[in-house]
């Protein structure tokens, strides 16, 4: 079967993206959004890693709550495909609207009956219908989520150790700082702060930029900007390399998300 996804944004709901993908075969690296995300697993299998090495088979009917900033990748099983939708929040409308979904540990809810409310909820979100219907479908779903019983998952936001406060610092004032840079900022080696770096946020500080700056550009695809101009101002080597490092996190290339 060949693999398809298509996304839905509206102006009239800011707060809200999502997308729905058959047959898929594209495998994610590690990465965070700066967005809530509930994901819906529709057919085949899924493995979800959090920051460390632990992993866990999810199976079709689970919905899986990410919270803003937790380190995640689900792929598909070994050689094999799979279904899946995947619903992205703006994380300060979420506090303001759910605050009890908001969290700092991925989770997973089972049970037929709330899965199908999400289908329900999605295809909504695909139709012509009021967006008044719509945002009074999303929050019945996240009600109906924050009374499930959820199973915790091997992925959590944990507060940066002081000493890495600089480099975070560094990285928002200059986003395609040097790992020397870096390193100077914290007072560490280059292999100390890899490995520190890694232990905080579950990546690597040149996977940290490089999942940045693909959260950086959807925003601005969303806008239309042009390609080229992008990944010439992400730093990136030329536009080949934006679109292969975009893919990698996104599942799909900035000019198709676009």
């Amino acid at each position: 079967m060949q693999a398809t996804a298509d996304f839905w944004r509206d102006p009239a709901l800011p707060h809200l993206e999502t997308r729905r993908a058959c047959h898929s075969r594209a495998c994610y690296k590690p990465h965070s959004h700066p967005t809530f995300s509930i994901g819906a697993v529709d057919a085949g299998g899924s493995i979800f890693t959090g920051s460390g090495e632990a992993a866990v088979t999810l199976a079709p009917g689970s919905l899986v709550l990410v919270p803003a900033g937790c380190v995640h990748a689900c792929n598909p099983l070994p050689g094999s495909d799979w279904s899946y939708q995947m619903l992205h929040l703006d994380a300060q409308w979420l506090r303001e609207h759910a605050p009890s979904l908001d969290g700092d540990t991925a989770r997973v809810l089972h049970g037929s009956v709330l899965y199908a409310q999400f289908c329900v909820m999605n295809e909504m979100l695909f139709s012509r219908a009021s967006t008044a219907e719509k945002n009074a479908a999303l929050l019945a779903l996240l009600d109906a989520c924050a009374s499930a019983t959820a199973e915790i998952l091997p992925s959590a936001c944990t507060p940066v150790p002081p000493q890495l406060a600089p480099v975070l610092e560094a990285l928002q004032a200059q986003p395609q700082a040097s790992l020397a840079q870096l390193a100077q900022s914290a007072g560490l080696s280059r292999y100390q702060l890899i490995r520190a770096f890694r232990a905080a946020t579950g990546m690597t500080p040149h996977a940290y930029q490089l999942n940045a700056s693909v959260n950086r550009a959807r925003s601005r695809l969303q806008a239309g900007m042009d390609l080229a101009r992008l990944a010439h101002e992400l730093g990136f080597a030329d536009q080949s390399h934006f679109q292969r490092v975009f893919k990698a996190h996104a599942g799909i290339t900035p000019g198709r998300y676009r």
